[in-house]
């Protein structure tokens, strides 16, 4: 896969169909691969670009603190390097926070943006969460023993209970020692620090927010917070999801994304 450099960092990314840009960026715990399925989707209409944030997947670590602005800075970077002008974005998670500097620094270059799973600000439970994940690695420093700590947060209950050997893939997936821990480190800091809440009302750009209705992470407190400050946004809830929303409901998720797209592009 191509890797660019944006300047602070080196990205590695995939790139597939034709069309209007969709830019896709994961989450905290994740690379680029999140984003396979969303990729095999949309490439029939879109040109769709997934990266690896840096500090994971193929990019370069992240060695030193840094936050969700250097994060949009690396992604603009990235636009830049591939010659696209305009996009929608598309951010779950921690990427989403991404995209809220993005929209703020360059308003000019998305033509969307849609948040999935996302904050502007945590919640007193979110952070606690994120906190506690982030001292557990501090206390024991290995992937496989924090993985059964951290999955269960991602989903429903019900879908937990329902789905065994998936919970196990997933685990497995997170389990991942070859996983660079000081860069999550100074990820996770960089979400609890993110705070855009008070400048959301800046952001004119047509804004998606989704939200799982049990997501202890990104709670429908945040979610609700966002929706109050953003002028021209609409609100997708999945009743039955937490966190992995893209994943739990999937083909509604799916729908969901594919009909803004649509909508949104010129």
């Amino acid at each position: 896969m191509p890797i660019v450099n944006t300047g602070k960092f080196d990205i590695n990314y995939i790139e597939d169909g034709d069309g209007y840009p969709v830019v896709l960026i994961h989450g905290l715990a994740g690379d680029h691969t999140a984003w396979l399925p969303q990729v095999a989707a949309l490439k029939d209409n879109y040109r769709v670009i997934a990266f690896d944030n840096p500090g994971s997947g193929d990019s370069s670590k992240v060695d030193a603190p840094a936050g969700t602005a250097d994060l949009a800075d690396a992604t603009l970077g990235l636009m830049d390097q591939l010659g696209i002008d305009r996009a929608h974005v598309v951010g779950r998670s921690m990427g989403g926070a991404v995209a809220q500097h993005m929209a703020l620094k360059a308003p000019d270059r998305l033509q969307s943006m849609a948040m999935a799973a996302s904050f502007a600000r945590l919640d007193p439970v979110g952070a606690q969460v994120i906190g506690n994940l982030q001292q557990l690695l501090e206390w024991r420093p290995n992937w496989a023993e924090w993985a059964p700590h951290a999955v269960f947060l991602f989903v429903a209950p019900a879908f937990f209970n329902e789905n065994p050997e998936l919970m196990a893939r997933i685990t497995a997936l997170v389990s991942d020692e070859t996983r660079d821990m000081p860069s999550y480190d100074h990820l996770a800091t960089a979400c609890l620090e993110h705070d855009a809440l008070d400048r959301l009302g800046e952001i004119e750009t047509p804004t998606l927010v989704m939200g799982g209705r049990f997501d202890p992470i990104c709670s429908m407190t945040a979610q609700n917070w966002m929706m109050d400050a953003l002028p021209n946004a609409e609100l997708e809830v999945f009743e039955k999801s937490s966190h992995f929303f893209l994943m739990e409901e999937a083909e509604k998720a799916l729908a969901t994304i594919k009909d803004w797209l649509a909508k949104n592009t010129p």
